[in-house]
């Protein structure tokens, strides 16, 4: 049976017209004054559609809609509301403001999940959130950028916990008729249709449009019935299905992604990859610049390196994807013929090593090899990043790996509670949500009365319980038990006190039970009727990530022991919802990664935004943010091998924390009863830490240190009709012929072995460059300070001086140094390429030492 379909939508009365195009533009997200307005247009309707004005829209009844077309308060705070959108959809000027000349370019953004609203649930966790908060920064700053991710069909599971506490998942359908998002249609008013080979097959996919405020977001949807079961369910989950599925997700992400904004007429200046799902965009790309531009193999692939900006996140093995090298090459052998690249030489695109024949093929490091700008997500993962993937660029220190470093951050205005945003718009003026990176701004935090601060705080850890007691109400029910224990479960948690929230993605190296290290301790913690103290958990395993759900099974079993009854609790199904609840109305944020696995973690930052204090291994983001004063530090940021030992002491410091300064500084009221020494402590997280980790400060240094220095880079090769592309890719080909040859043949020192500060060294060294010229590389003295183990500790690298061709192929250098600092020095010379039109010196790879 064939069944044809056609939609019906509500009428929505002509006086009520702005309604749905502001329920169409996510900006309703993170403006306030939108949520109360759909909420007051019928409370019961809008909390029935989970928050979904569009759906709210569908299913209110024309008689409600009726009666708000004649209210005319109604009316009045509707046209203030959309009088804000529209004013913020012509405003933005930073980008304008600081690189007008670029007005009519754009920068292309893949990433495999979006956690944008609870009405888009195409996200699992803090990488799709991420996702989502630079979109919105993006539209805060007019950033002329593009999204490029999946409209899953299902996507992430919804999470239950059986009677034994073990996590269960079911794939609800999302019906994106209710949803923020529209056919992308050409002229005829056509979906606008892309095909991508996949085996002996065709696939076929249609694009969804999403607006967020200034930003739009290009979703891929393969559920179409042109394609086979099989591949219909390409766009079905997150992170589901076996490991051929994924390699077809990620084919159809950077493939079929490049595809779908040139279908829709963008043509972008920068490709951005969060994270390597995506990395397969650089072969579409080349294809593309070989088709259109008629730009040879090496020349295109030298093109889009230069415009290709890539971002890791995770510093976890498991977290990279591996591929079979033979089941890659089943889906794409064809397309490497095309382009003319043979198999071999893509397999070594993915390698650390490209001769080792058994390393599987890694995206992340196809990324690293085919971007030119890389970076990690906070200054110790770059770190971090720098050691695990120095393999790529064998020979070249660790400090000095292309990979660099810029914190994450989060979308302050979606994260702040609306009752802290009142308060902040009273004290600290109208822009602490459009320029959060202005540290003047979070300096007039002190001027908040502390009864206001405080007043607003308590206020929400009083909405967290409630929240927490429904939640726990609606999970019993779901689980069949009797009415006694559902009453009783409306009693839960205490609103007065000290509450300890802990939500993440439940992994093994997370540690969500290593509060529970000895139960004794912690359970005179928390039985002190008269410091009352409770925990809240929140939090998703991966569906085929046993030990960590086994972790939310011991939580389970914990909580349900006598000395820990009504005091910790678990929140089934995480989302952005009870996010929220928890980072607004928490009293302090746990946090206990293995340092130094947590590559960033934006959690603690939002909880930081609304004056919770972090309390937290000092990974990721907590070694730049924590000040001693703006929180606590679990050690002092040690790393250990034996992690019994790392827990053992990790969660000893933990209760001591909490037994000799956290708990004392929440309970000790002054007269007035008000916990003063505990709001200075907020209001100094608060200033310390929101102008440095928000997303406008993150989405303006990718867009300072790289969307534009690679738009520059591209225009340069593009001169004289790709004039400067074509000498450049000839001059690498020449290089990559002679530069086995290149050898430093000694190096003389002519000075003292032992000076004084201040005084000169210096160094003379001959070079053989074969058929090499000295216009070709830079001959550089590295030296510096030793440390303990005889490495040269922060390494200093100046140009030597060319003195003298001493016969054709062999070049004399020289150079003079002041040792500024006294110890024991070292230094090395070396040889590396050189061209004005290389990005940075490492992009080859190409490194020759003295030996």
């Amino acid at each position: 049976m064939k069944i044809k379909t056609f939609s019906v939508i509500a009428r929505v009365p002509e006086k009520l017209k702005p309604l749905p195009e502001i329920a169409n533009n996510l900006w309703f997200s993170w403006y306030f004054p939108a949520i109360e307005l759909f909420k007051r247009l019928d409370p019961d309707v809008w909390e029935e559609s989970n928050y979904n004005p569009k759906y709210m829209l569908n299913i209110i009844s024309q008689e409600t809609l009726k009666k708000a077309a004649e209210d005319e308060s109604f009316i009045s705070y509707m046209n203030e509301v959309y009088g804000d959108f529209k004013a913020y959809l012509k405003g933005g000027d930073w980008f304008k403001k600081n690189y007008a000349s670029l007005d009519n370019k754009v920068f292309a953004y893949f990433s495999m999940e979006f956690g944008l609203d609870e009405c888009l649930p195409i996200y699992s966790g803090g990488l799709g959130i991420l996702s989502g908060d630079h979109l919105k920064a993006a539209s805060d700053l007019n950033l002329p950028l593009v999204g490029v991710g999946f409209l899953y069909q299902q996507g992430y599971f919804k999470q239950y916990l059986n009677a034994d506490g073990w996590q269960q998942e079911v794939y609800p359908e999302n019906e994106f008729f209710y949803m923020p998002v529209s056919l992308a249609t050409d002229a005829k008013r056509e979906p606008i249709k892309i095909t991508l080979d996949c085996q002996a097959r065709k696939v076929v996919i249609q694009v969804w449009e999403c607006m967020v405020g200034r930003v739009k977001l290009l979703l891929l949807d393969s559920n179409l019935l042109e394609n086979t079961p099989e591949d219909r369910l390409i766009t079905a989950q997150l992170y589901g299905g076996n490991i051929e599925m994924r390699i077809k997700q990620e084919l159809l992400l950077g493939i079929g992604g490049v595809r779908a904004l040139y279908a829709l007429k963008y043509d972008p200046a920068v490709f951005h990859m969060n994270e390597g799902h995506s990395a397969f965009l650089s072969l579409e790309r080349i294809k593309r610049c070989m088709t259109i531009d008629k730009l040879s193999l090496k020349e295109a692939f030298n093109f889009v390196k230069t415009t290709n900006v890539f971002t890791t996140h995770t510093p976890v093995a498991a977290g990279n994807d591996r591929f079979e090298n033979s089941l890659l090459l089943s889906y794409l052998t064809k397309f490497l013929m095309d382009i003319g690249m043979s198999e071999k030489a893509f397999i070594e695109l993915g390698r650390e090593n490209p001769k080792d024949e058994s390393e599987l093929f890694c995206m992340t490091v196809l990324a690293l090899k085919t971007a030119m700008f890389c970076n990690g997500v906070s200054k110790l993962h770059g770190e971090v990043s720098r050691s695990m993937w120095n393999s790529v660029w064998p020979g070249l220190p660790r400090d000095e790996v292309p990979i660099k470093s810029i914190t994450n951050g989060v979308h302050i205005r979606t994260w702040v509670s609306h009752d802290l945003a009142d308060l902040y718009n009273r004290y600290l003026g109208p822009n602490w949500g459009l320029t959060p990176d202005k540290k003047n701004i979070w300096e007039r935090v002190d001027s908040i009365p502390d009864i206001e601060l405080w007043g607003t705080h308590e206020r929400r850890r009083e909405r967290l319980v409630s929240f927490a007691r429904n939640k726990i109400v609606e999970q019993l029910k779901q689980k069949g038990v009797g009415s006694s224990e559902i009453e009783r479960a409306g009693d839960i948690l205490n609103p007065k006190a000290l509450t300890i929230g802990f939500a993440k993605r439940f992994t093994t190296y997370k540690r969500a039970t290593l509060i529970f290290k000895d139960l004794v301790r912690l359970a005179k913690i928390l039985s002190d009727e008269k410091r009352p103290v409770q925990i809240i958990f929140a939090g998703k395993a991966h569906p085929h990530d046993n030990p960590g759900k086994k972790f939310i099974q011991d939580i389970i079993r914990f909580g349900g022991l006598r000395e820990f009854k009504n005091k910790i609790v678990f929140l089934e199904d995480y989302d952005l919802s009870i996010s929220r609840y928890l980072v607004q109305g928490c009293d302090v944020w746990l946090n206990t990664p293995r340092r130094p696995l947590e590559a960033s973690g934006t959690s603690g930052m939002k909880a930081a935004a609304n004056g919770v204090l972090n309390l937290s291994v000092l990974d990721g983001w907590w070694t730049e943010g924590y000040n001693a004063q703006n929180g606590w530090a679990i050690g002092q940021g040690e790393e250990y091998d034996d992690l019994e030992i790392e827990n053992h002491v990790e969660s000893m410091q933990i209760y001591n924390l909490l037994e000799k300064e956290i708990i004392p500084l929440f309970y000790n009221r002054h007269a007035d009863g008000m916990p003063r020494d505990w709001i200075a402590k907020m209001k100094e997280s608060i200033k310390s830490n929101c102008y440095q980790f928000n997303t406008s400060r993150m989405v303006s240094e990718y867009c300072q240190k790289f969307y534009i220095p690679a738009f520059e880079s591209a225009q340069k090769l593009q001169l004289d009709k790709w004039g400067a592309l074509k000498k450049l890719t000839v001059w690498k080909e020449r290089l990559f012929r002679e530069w086995k040859n290149v050898r430093v043949l000694n190096s003389r020192e002519i000075s003292a072995k032992y000076l004084k500060v201040d005084e000169k060294f210096s160094v003379t060294t001959d070079v053989f460059l074969g058929r090499l010229n000295p216009e070709d590389v830079n001959v550089e003295i590295y030296y510096g300070v030793l440390d303990r183990k005889g490495r040269v500790f922060e390494p200093i690298n100046e140009n030597m001086i060319l003195q003298e061709a001493k016969r054709g192929d062999v070049y004399s250098y020289t150079i003079t140094i002041a040792c500024s600092f006294s110890g024991r020095y070292g230094y090395a010379v070396r040889v590396l390429p050189k061209n004005e039109l290389l990005p940075h010196p490492y992009e080859m790879g190409w490194i020759t030492w003295e030996k």
